[in-house]
């Protein structure tokens, strides 16, 4: 086999009876996280809804979700689509929102446009950084079968 038959196609060929690849196949995934697209009436649900306050009760960047506690006690959901800034939540940090009800049932709410208002004292990542070792073991699950340890 020659080295032009090993090659890949480029799509480019005139003689290749191909379908030619689309121009985006090559592109690498944006490693930032984009904001969640929302039609014109939730946004004005959401901005109908007044400023609230909390703390990070938890979240985990690798499943890209958490918990906020609010002023009330009660916890709400947060998505990371959601979060406003550079910077990945940590527990602990003082943050404000507005909150939503999650469609399609409109049953619960959960926080949206979520802004740190005050940072713990703790290094923030920013969300462009790489996982840390502590973020990168926050979403296996400590009991799949692969992680137990079974004594036979």
């Amino acid at each position: 086999m020659s080295d032009q038959e090993n090659r890949p196609s480029s799509g480019h060929n005139a003689t290749s009876n191909s379908i030619s690849e689309s121009p985006s196949a090559h592109l690498l995934p944006n490693p930032i996280i984009t904001k969640r697209t929302r039609t014109q009436s939730m946004l004005e649900l959401a901005l109908d809804n007044p400023v609230e306050h909390g703390v990070i009760k938890s979240f985990c960047r690798v499943k890209g979700h958490g918990f906020i506690k609010k002023d009330d006690g009660d916890d709400i959901f947060v998505h990371v689509s959601d979060i406003d800034g550079e910077y990945v939540p940590r527990i602990g940090d003082e943050v404000s929102f507005r909150k939503l009800l999650v469609p399609p049932k409109l049953e619960k709410y959960q926080a949206v446009h979520v802004q740190i208002t005050n940072f713990t004292p703790e290094v923030h990542q920013r969300w462009t950084s790489a996982l840390t070792a502590e973020e990168s073991h926050e979403g296996s699950r400590p009991n799949s079968p692969s992680s137990m340890n079974v004594d036979s």
